[in-house]
């Protein structure tokens, strides 16, 4: 019985030896490689650690880097340090640009209308006679010339300033000829009238006057001429002679 056991062994032995041999053709392919798997979801947040102890100051050197981080208390503002010296002026720059148009201002207002607005008046006129004939006596002085007539105030053919703007006024007169005039302001009441007179010397006479009126509207003033010690030779004169008359508001009331 035991030599049918041993027989039986090794022929199976034989059939496992006979069955794992392979021909040449028999290999196998090769394996692909396996896919990425889907990440996975993020694992749930730990339990907050516990309070830490206060740091304790240690002993020997202090690093100067722990001390800036380590924040203290405020403390009390201090005194306002004298003030530096002035720098240096610095060197001009540049100019800009041209900056846009400002947008127009508002509208103004109306404070009067034409020369009667005391903020608004003007009067003034400068006229010249250069007639060569003698300014009679007693009469007003006409003029040929207007340099200057603001607001129409002055008639150059009566002689005649008319006021149109109360307040106060400056009048005066300038005279060139080659024998002796006598000149006066006059106006109307209560002014009366205010003379000049020069003494022929050698070559030209020359005469000026003036005076500082305060006046109303509607009155009037003018240059005349008058006689005082002219010579009767000097009235009869053709020469060349030349009267400036000028006038104007210092301010009106």
């Amino acid at each position: 019985m035991g030599g049918y056991y041993g027989l039986l062994v090794l022929v199976g032995v034989a059939l496992l030896l006979t069955t794992g041999q392979c021909d040449v053709s028999c290999t196998g392919t090769d394996g692909r490689a396996g896919e990425a798997g889907i990440p996975g979801r993020n694992g749930r947040a730990g339990a907050k650690g516990e309070k830490g102890e206060p740091a304790v100051m240690a002993s020997g050197p202090v690093d100067p880097a722990v001390l800036l981080r380590l924040k203290g208390e405020r403390g009390s503002r201090g005194r306002q340090g004298l003030m530096g010296p002035k720098g240096y002026q610095g060197e001009v720059g540049p100019a800009g640009h041209p900056g846009l148009p400002g947008r127009p201002g508002p509208e103004g207002k109306n404070i009067g209308q034409g020369v009667h607005s005391p903020q608004q008046a003007r009067s003034a006129f400068s006229v010249m006679r250069t007639d060569s004939s003698y300014p009679a006596f007693n009469q007003i002085v006409t003029y040929q010339t207007t340099v200057v007539n603001t607001g129409g105030v002055f008639s150059a053919a009566t002689g005649h300033f008319t006021c149109k703007v109360s307040g106060v006024y400056y009048f005066t007169f300038n005279s060139v000829a080659k024998v002796s005039i006598c000149l006066r302001i006059a106006s109307d009441p209560p002014f009366d009238k205010l003379g000049f007179c020069d003494y022929k010397g050698n070559g030209d006479q020359v005469l000026s006057g003036g005076a500082v009126l305060q006046l109303r509207v509607g009155q009037r003033v003018w240059l005349e001429s008058f006689k005082d010690q002219q010579r009767d030779t000097d009235a009869r004169d053709t020469q060349d002679k030349q009267i400036i008359f000028s006038g104007f508001l210092l301010f009106s009331e």
